[in-house]
């Protein structure tokens, strides 16, 4: 008789749970690659899975170090903090996994990067972008308070971009979940945050609370619209003076709607900033005239703004300018307009140009002539490493709105330096590259645009003009014309100014 075959069993249910459960991930799981950034207990690198060709950013914690620190409750924090979040406007925690001696989180991988840098190339945001960036960080914190997590270090280092360039807030080391009492603002806090951006309340009562980061947003808003930070001063114990007596000042060109809502963010006490629980919260702040128009609930979906720098108005046109000057400076083929900078700059190479100490079109012996004459003469040589000047005068070197008083000199090389002329101290010098191009705004505002940075320059006697066509007169001649040809002129340079 044949034997019956026994029927398969089903699975048990420790069986199925296995199979519905993913695989931990491990290390070999992903090619590394470039380092994002560096934390006081972590690393970020951008990493590749293998399986799915996904990129992440995965920060990696020492445990050895994370121990001896005694941080291990502030990286449980922030994984709980990580986990909580469910927003557009905030880095996903996607996974986690760990080895004998690291720690790993899978993040969401922000290709554009942080914030910071885009403010400090254009010097400054325009109303527009100023507008569309601090909305989604309101977007994000009602999201995150309505959670009952404050920040507590909100700043544009952590706030990352997308590759849509819409915002991912990071870095959840300092971020606090609040209990009952904290809510009723009765607990203390150990210091957290960054000096520019820390709240009036934690220094003086040692709490930090939910309006803790409207007061950040509102030094965010400033910082945008003019480039610095509200509150400096040359050390941190100076900064937190100015912020306990709300000594801070707006430069001249500031527009007055987006002041009048830094006025109501910056207000020493918490319970009176708009936006906080007892003046309304987030609906109240919503309202302010600056963000008419917002589309709150489209936000994540929307066409993010082109970038550009906040120029106070100035009555000069392009048309009044060319029918003065004659000049092409403002040719709309060459790209130079009023919309600048998110066009410039943007290659990584650095094509510097042969450094050479004759000018081209000069004959030796008459550059050993002028440059005898330029020793004992110029109060400026000092400065320019026994390089002929070829134009010199007074420009106010400006960071948003904000502006110092120096001494531009431009000299064969080529070179571009700045001097305090009061301090008579070298102050920097603007890179030479391929890339570099110098553009007029008006008779008194130029820009050098360089691959990392745009310089933002202003001659009070109106000779921008002049400063622009010798500049490109200059890099012509090292360069080559913008056909291409990189070959030096043999153009002769006029007397410097």
């Amino acid at each position: 008789m044949a034997t019956k075959e026994p029927a398969p069993s089903d699975p048990s249910p420790t069986q199925v749970t296995d199979s519905l459960v993913p695989k931990k991930k491990k290390t070999s799981d992903f090619r590394f690659g470039k380092l994002l950034g560096e934390g006081s207990y972590s690393t970020v690198y951008v990493a590749q899975e293998i399986s799915t060709g996904k990129e992440y950013a995965i920060k990696v914690l020492e445990k050895r170090h994370i121990q001896k620190e005694k941080k291990v409750a502030q990286v449980s924090r922030e994984k709980e903090v990580l986990s909580r979040l469910n927003h557009p406007f905030f880095v996903i925690l996607y996974f986690t996994f760990q080895d004998r001696d690291k720690l790993y989180f899978g993040l969401s991988y922000a290709k554009k990067g942080e914030l910071l840098p885009y403010i400090t190339r254009l010097g400054s945001f325009d109303e527009k972008c100023t507008q569309f960036y601090s909305a989604e960080i309101i977007s994000a914190l009602e999201h995150l308070h309505g959670l009952q997590i404050i920040h507590r270090d909100l700043k544009p280092e952590n706030i990352l971009l997308d590759e849509n360039m819409h915002i991912k807030i990071t870095d959840f080391g300092t971020a606090k979940i609040l209990n009952k009492d904290e809510e009723k603002n009765k607990g203390r806090n150990s210091f957290v945050g960054t000096a520019q951006y820390v709240s009036p309340e934690l220094l003086t009562d040692k709490r930090a609370c939910k309006s803790s980061d409207i007061w950040a947003l509102g030094c965010i808003i400033y910082q945008l619209l003019s480039g610095l930070t509200p509150y400096r001063a040359g050390n941190e114990y100076q900064i937190f003076q100015k912020i306990i007596k709300n000594d801070y000042s707006f430069p001249s060109g500031f527009p007055e709607i987006p002041k009048d809502l830094v006025e109501q963010l910056l207000i020493l006490d918490p319970t009176k900033r708009l936006g906080c629980e007892e003046c309304g919260g987030f609906s109240e702040l919503k309202k302010h005239q600056f963000y008419e128009g917002v589309d709150w609930d489209g936000l994540p979906e929307s066409k993010a703004p082109e970038l550009l720098p906040y120029l106070p108005p100035t009555s000069s046109t392009e048309e009044e300018l060319r029918s003065k000057y004659k000049v092409d400076t403002f040719d709309s083929n060459d790209g130079f307009d009023d919309t600048i900078l998110a066009r410039f700059g943007l290659s990584d190479e650095d094509h510097r140009p042969p450094i050479t100490r004759t000018a081209p079109g000069i004959s030796e012996e008459e550059r050993q002539e002028r440059l005898a004459t330029q020793a004992k003469e110029s109060k400026w040589h000092q400065f320019v490493n026994n390089n002929l000047i070829l134009k010199t005068g007074v420009v106010d070197k400006r960071k948003g709105l904000f502006a110092r008083r120096r001494q531009l000199i431009l000299t064969e090389g080529p070179r571009l330096y700045y001097v305090d002329p009061v301090d008579m101290d070298l102050k920097g010098e603007i890179p030479w590259t391929k890339d570099l191009r110098p553009e007029a705004k008006n008779f008194k505002i130029f820009f050098v645009h360089t691959p990392h940075r745009t310089y933002y320059l202003e001659d009070a006697k109106g000779h921008a003009v002049e400063w622009v066509k010798k500049i490109q007169e200059v890099h012509e001649s090292y360069f080559g014309s913008s056909n291409g040809s990189s070959s030096p002129k043999n153009k002769s340079f006029n007397n410097a100014h």
